[in-house]
Parts: C-alpha cells; sequence; structure tokens
C-alpha cells in the first residue's frame, strides 16, 4: 500500500497533538507548584516559567487546528492534564513540567528534522512549529535554575 500525502499529514498531525499534550502536562504540573508557593516565588514561578508554555501550548494548538482546516483533516480538541497528587510538592511538579517539556521539544525536533513540514506541510505550519521550538529553548535552564533558588 502506497504512503500517500494525506496519510503523511495525519501523521504530522498526530505528533504535533503528542507535543501539545505534553506541553498541557507541563502547564498542568506548573499549575500545581504555583499553588503550593509563596506569593512572591509563584510570581516568578508564573512569569518565568508557565506563561512561556503557556504561551508555547497555545500556539501549537493553533498551529494544529489551522493545518488540519488547511488541509481539511480532522482535528480534535485537548483536555486539560492532571497535574498529579498534591503530595508531589513543588520540587516534583517542577521536575514533572520539565520532562514533559523536554519530549514536547523533543517530538518537534524529530518532526522538524524528519523534513515531513518541508514535504507535506507549508509554510506556516513550519512557522508555528518554530515559534513554539522557541518559546521552549531555555526552558529547561530556567526550571533547573527556579528550583536551585
Amino acid at each position: 500500500m502506497a504512503y500517500t500525502t494525506a496519510d503523511a499529514r495525519r501523521g504530522l498531525l498526530d505528533t504535533v497533538a503528542a507535543a501539545i499534550e505534553e506541553l498541557g502536562t507541563a502547564l498542568a504540573a506548573l499549575g500545581e507548584a504555583y499553588e503550593q508557593l509563596d506569593e512572591q516565588s509563584a510570581e516568578r514561578l508564573e512569569q518565568e516559567l508557565f506563561r512561556p508554555v503557556q504561551i508555547a501550548y497555545g500556539r501549537a494548538q493553533r498551529t494544529y487546528m489551522e493545518f488540519a482546516a488547511r488541509h481539511e483533516l480532522p482535528s480534535r480538541a485537548f483536555q486539560a492534564a492532571s497535574p498529579g497528587a498534591p503530595s508531589t510538592g513543588v520540587k516534583g511538579f517542577l521536575d514533572s513540567a520539565l520532562q514533559a517539556v523536554a519530549r514536547a521539544d523533543g517530538e518537534l525536533a524529530e518532526l522538524q528534522d524528519s523534513m515531513l513540514p518541508v514535504e507535506v506541510g507549508d509554510a506556516d505550519l513550519r512557522a508555528g512549529l518554530r515559534e513554539v521550538r522557541e518559546l521552549l529553548s531555555g526552558l529547561s535552564g530556567r526550571m533547573r535554575e527556579f528550583v536551585c533558588t
């Protein structure tokens, strides 16, 4: 059976969806960490970590939805992720968020490296993926730094 452009586009969407789910997991973990921090630390977490992940999450969803619409492919809605048990603690939530961001970035990096977005995608898709990855760059270091301080 031949691999069609439509199959490739669906596979591309599945990969972007997996990255979106990981970003949702990171957001849930960061939100729970926020709730457990004092006011000053919580504000810092929101500015340095939560906000960039939230923007990347929204941009990834927009990229996903617009690509699906342009190519008349079925799309889906993304549900909020569960942050985990409160007993995980701030460090545990930050570790969970760090791992989820790394998995999302890894999914997108692998997708970009595959050249699939060039072969069956379009310029808007490539720009969206690039923007999401730019938003995620440096987050791992900032999360580790946040835990240390």
